[in-house]
């Protein structure tokens, strides 16, 4: 009788989970349910597997809504019946092909149409559906003849009276209204909850016949699915034994360009893996992943391969990955073994501006009825959930904003706001909207409708209407299409290089960037801003720790830095152990021939199944379980539970005590937190020197790629600091040398107009364009004639200094300008492009400026100064007594330094939160603080600025920090444009910018609380 049922998935508007819907249909002793989400089938296969579960027929569908009006209640006969719905809302979706409001042309489908839109004639397979409350309707003489294509209609939009206000708050949400303004039309019925079944026909018992047709129509409506069957596209060619054979020519191919002839290690490699690529049906899935570097390769693209595909070197032959498995001693089996049934999983990172011609070209190729995005399901998150809610209680702006940015315990207790956490929290874990994954493409053998309505969010590239999980569940696999701003820092650098100094720069031949003296010299004293993933504080100060020189502690260092091994406290060990190598006995002979390259220490996914194996002796499923365990994809603790009797039992059974034993599974366990596989952090690693070759010999054109590819981890103004440092000569934005982006000229590098933060995008692209187009600017006038600018934003450019070339004054300008554009209208702007007016002479009176008006105006315009330094800013002379290159000698010595503040960390302690520091000193080189609780309560941090610092040095394994006992933002001088106003002499100060990020992990743990045995156990 259940026809019509919403769980949460009809957004914004149910108000139950599937499961839920579920059971409670089985408390009721329902025994045929139907799912008709609005517009979705998003929901349709968790349903099937619980209703399966509960012995429930399950039922599947949609509820078509067009602007909120319902059109009909669409049921699927069958599997097929599912496709034509999919078919025709991914039209809507996508083509905009409107849908019909009546007498859509289906075979497989029941269509149930609301009394109010019933049409006419009805085909065989069409009904009307009456709700219990309508049966009144049924007596009137032009109902009667249409009693025989009539169907119980019972909507469950909710559950309980709570629910119910629950729907309520989320219909205004979705209208961005009142609770209190909505209209009957805008939310369910009062009845719209499920109710016991005799309840429901208890209105029909006069109209037995449309009690029969609900039946009749239940009957002839049937979906199963069979899950864990690939239905990702199988072949690459025709058949299965062409897709192997050309895998095979291929990997023999590359094999020749990377390995010597006479290499057997590689060749017998080579056979092992193919031979499970072709027992697991997976050479397509290689050759597509090869097609698409192909194509990347043709255009001239960088690409990266990451990921435990890196171990395979089937996919170092074929080009997909550059790290060789034999050299770092990579086993296949992490990736592919025949115990594992579900595809490989290929990670694949190009620059952020070539990625959608990726997307493109895989979207052409394969079709765009097999090719999707994953979706994903955004959920309400706290503050958009106090924020949401309590505008639907109509909270003022200064309230909700209270709300979002307090903790619980700071809100106020009012009737109006304990509604909101009451009702905030049924929404946690709610779906809000759906919308694009990251960077998983699907390719389907079949249409992808067969499966899904598709959708077009405004991104340009159709998704699906489930996440990664399902897809997985009902065997889509989905190939990983990623963007990084790295890449395109590298690939920008490269083409830079060669424009500026005519050097071709081959970066793809990794052996240039692996074992260079220089490279090797940069990284262990941690001068890697701008580089790839070892440029943040904290890994810059894990190089210093280590003096890592070499490509192998690269890749480990990648791995140790993630939370799983820092919080486990194996970071901490592995520096004391890379450091005395001298100071330690492996705890047990396992660990020495396991792990002997990091010291004893797991540090990578793979060496938790080593010891599991080597130790434990437990089978490979349990290993494997271990390594999914302890993955980013589906960490948990609960997992390591599963197999932790059979671990224990295998220990007894190979005589280890059970102390030591403890001890093993109590380090496994520690990586229930993410880690990365060896092959994930030397695909990093790679690319990691790649920009550090870049930035060792070709420093300036580096950095300018880094500012061009929005930086990394810090702000536009550490990057152009550091271009200055590696011998850049920086420019102000020059309407006659600048770019859209930043540029160089040898050594001289112009911003480009893009950093002008009030300059619209669209007229920073044409200034360029134009100057390309017809010459350099001449004059002022020159450029108001050929470029449509208006008065305010001309004055943004003359205070940016992007008239320099004029040889005139800021304000002489400014005057000039006015005088120019009082009289100028814009129909004559391009009439006299190449026919210059005679021009006006102006006799201006000569007006003085202070030198340091234009630091103001870059603060003022492009968040920093560029003419001079910040330390030249200060009232005080005073620089410090200590320079941060001198602090090794001043260990456990207390010290005054003068330092402009770049970034601080929050990480949380016991006792409270604490911030580690990055500041440059006068003489521009970098150096690290650490700020405790009790400290910051005194001494707290004021903004960005100079600060003067007072505290105590620690040197810990080559790395100094200072521990800030004291600490006093210093002033500026003021603006010297309002020498004479006090109120804004000092308003642009704050635009004086600082990096802050934030960090909710539990706080790592000290020497002392690691407890990782240094001696032999017994």
């Amino acid at each position: 009788m259940f026809l019509n049922c919403h769980s949460f998935h009809s957004l914004r508007y149910g108000t139950i989970s599937v499961e839920d819907l579920v059971k409670t249909a089985a408390k009721n002793g329902v025994r045929t349910l139907a799912l008709t989400d609005i517009n979705t089938v998003t929901g349709i296969y968790d349903f099937y597997r619980e209703c399966l579960l509960h012995q429930i027929k399950p039922i599947v569908g949609m509820e078509v809504r067009v602007a909120n009006e319902l059109y009909y209640i669409c049921l699927a006969k069958n599997p097929k019946g599912v496709e034509e719905i999919n078919r025709m809302m991914t039209a809507y979706n996508c083509e905009g092909v409107e849908i019909p409001k009546q007498n859509p042309l289906f075979t497989d489908v029941t269509v149930i149409y609301p009394l109010k839109n019933a049409p006419e004639n009805l085909s065989e397979s069409e009904f009307i559906g009456i709700r219990p409350d309508e049966t009144n309707f049924l007596v009137q003489r032009e109902r009667k003849h249409q009693i025989s294509k009539m169907v119980v209609l019972q909507p469950v939009v909710f559950q309980t009276k709570e629910d119910y206000n629950l729907h309520r708050i989320l219909r205004a949400i979705d209208g961005n209204t009142l609770v209190s303004k909505l209209t009957e039309e805008e939310i369910c019925s009062k009845n719209d909850f499920m109710k016991p079944v005799p309840e429901v026909l208890r209105p029909f018992r006069n109209y037995p016949q449309i009690i029969e047709n609900t039946n009749a129509v239940a009957d002839a409506c049937s979906f199963t699915y069979e899950f864990k069957v690939p239905r990702t596209k199988k072949y690459f060619t025709e058949s299965k034994e062409s897709d192997e054979d050309l895998l095979r020519s291929l990997a023999y191919e590359g094999f020749k360009k990377r390995y010597s002839d006479d290499n057997v290690q590689a060749k017998q490699r080579i056979e092992k893996e193919l031979k499970v690529i072709s027992k697991l049906n997976f050479s397509g899935y290689f050759l597509i992943t090869w097609d698409v570097v192909q194509y990347s390769n043709h255009r001239g693209f960088m690409h990266v391969g990451r990921g435990s595909g890196a171990n395979s070197i089937v996919s170092y032959c074929l080009g997909i990955t550059d790290i060789c498995p034999i050299e770092l001693d990579l086993y296949f089996e992490r990736f592919l073994n025949l115990n594992r049934q579900s595809p490989p999983d290929f990670d694949i990172d190009w620059s952020w501006r070539e990625r959608d011609e990726i997307l493109k070209y895989i979207f052409e190729k394969y079709g765009k009825d097999h090719v999707a995005f994953c979706g994903t399901n955004v959920e309400f998150k706290y503050r958009s959930i106090f924020r949401e809610v309590g505008k639907a209680f109509g909270l003022p702006k200064e309230e909700l904003d209270v709300l979002a940015t307090n903790p619980v315990e700071k809100h106020d207790d009012n009737k109006i706001v304990k509604l909101v956490h009451k009702y905030g929290k049924l929404l946690e874990k709610f779906p809000n909207q759906r919308s694009m994954h990251s960077c998983g493409i699907l390719i389907s053998e079949e249409p992808i409708t067969n499966y899904t309505a598709l959708e077009m969010p405004p991104k340009g590239f159709p998704i699906v209407q489930f996440d990664m999980h399902t897809a997985e569940e009902i065997g889509l696999e989905k190939f990983d299409i990623l963007s990084q701003r790295g890449l395109g820092t590298i690939n920008d650098a490269v083409h830079l290089i060669e424009k500026n100094q005519g050097i071709k720069v081959d970066i793809r031949d990794t052996k240039i960037s692996k074992n260079e003296a220089k490279c090797n010299e940069m990284l262990s004293r941690g001068k890697t801003l701008g580089c790839f993933y070892i440029e943040s504080p904290a890994m810059r100060g894990l190089l210093r720790r280590l003096k890592c020189d070499n490509y192998k502690t690269l890749v480990a260092a990648s791995s140790i830095i993630r939370p799983g091994v820092a919080q486990s406290g194996m970071m901490r060990e592995y520096i004391f152990r890379h450091n005395n190598p001298d100071k330690f006995e492996y705890f047990h002979p396992v660990f020495e021939k396991q792990l002997g390259e990091t010291y004893g220490i797991m540090v990578y996914q793979e060496d938790v199944i080593k010891i599991a194996q080597g130790f434990g002796g437990v089978s490979p499923e349990s290993g494997d379980i271990l390594r999914r365990a302890m993955s980013g994809k589906s960490r948990s603790v609960q997992k390591l539970q599963e197999v932790r009797d059979e671990f224990f039992e295998s220990c007894r059974k190979q005589g280890h005590p059970d102390a030591l034993s403890k001890e093993v599974y109590r380090q496994i366990e520690s990586f229930a937190g993410y880690s990365f596989c060896k092959a994930h952090s030397a695909s990093y690693a790679v690319e990691s020197y790649q920009s550090l070759y870049l930035k060792a010999y070709f420093p300036i054109e580096f950095m300018v790629a880094a500012i061009n590819n929005g930086g990394g981890f810090y702000r536009t103004e550490v990057y152009v600091h550091e271009c200055r440092m590696s011998g850049g000569i920086i420019h102000n934005p020059c309407v006659n040398k600048s770019m859209f982006e930043t540029t160089v000229y040898g050594k001289d590098v112009f911003l480009g107009l893009m950093h002008i933060e009030k300059l619209e995008g669209r007229l920073a692209q044409f200034i360029p364009e134009e100057r390309e187009r017809n010459g350099d600017f001449t004059s002022l006038e020159n450029f108001i004639k050929r470029v449509p600018i208006g008065i305010e934003t001309l004055q943004i450019l003359i205070f940016a200094g992007a008239f320099r070339f004029t040889g005139k004054q800021k304000n002489e300008l400014l005057i000039e300008a006015r005088l120019i554009m009082v009289n100028f209208k814009p129909v004559h702007r391009f009439h006299s492009i190449f026919e210059e007016e005679p021009k006006k002479e102006y006799r201006l009176p000569e007006l003085k400026r202070n030198p340091f008006e234009d630091a103001f105006d870059e603060i003022e315009i492009l968040g920093f100064p560029v003419s001079c330094s910040p330390f030249d800013l200060l009232e005080t002379k005073y620089r410090g007594s200590v320079m941060a290159k001198d602090l090794l000698k001043y260990h456990k010595k207390q010290v005054k330094m003068l330092a402009y503040l770049i970034s601080r960390k929050h990480v949380p302690t016991k006792k409270g939160t604490m911030y580690f520091g990055t500041w440059i000193d006068a003489e521009g080189e970098y150096f690290d603080t650490a700020h405790f609780p009790d400290n910051l309560r005194e001494y707290p941090f004021q903004g960005g600025g100079c600060y003067l610092l007072l505290g105590q040095v620690e040197v810990d394994f080559h790395f100094p920090t200072i521990t800030i006992l004291k600490m006093a933002k210093m002033p500026f001088i003021p603006d010297p444009h309002y020498a004479l106003d006090k109120e804004k002499r000092y308003e642009v100060h704050r635009k004086i910018n600082e990096d802050v990020s934030m960090t909710w992990r539990a706080p790592y743990p000290q020497e002392h609380e690691i407890g990782l045995p240094r001696q032999k156990m017994p």
